[in-house]
């Protein structure tokens, strides 16, 4: 397609509004996607810490 000016290309043929939104939403979704499994491996990370802690507290071994 070849649009005249931005306006016309920003406006997608009266479509902008979905055209745009959708791409807003997406975006948004894989943001927050990104930052949920992001804060999930630091959670494991942590609880396997403690959980290695905790094993070599009890048998004495060095980590």
């Amino acid at each position: 397609m070849q649009w005249e000016s931005w306006s016309a290309f920003w406006d997608m043929g009266g479509r902008g509004f979905y055209v745009w939104g959708s791409y807003g939403v997406s975006f948004a979704l894989i943001a927050l996607e990104l930052y949920f499994l992001h804060r999930t491996r630091k959670a494991v990370i942590r609880r396997l810490l403690r959980w290695r802690a905790v094993r070599f507290e009890d048998t004495g071994e060095d980590a």
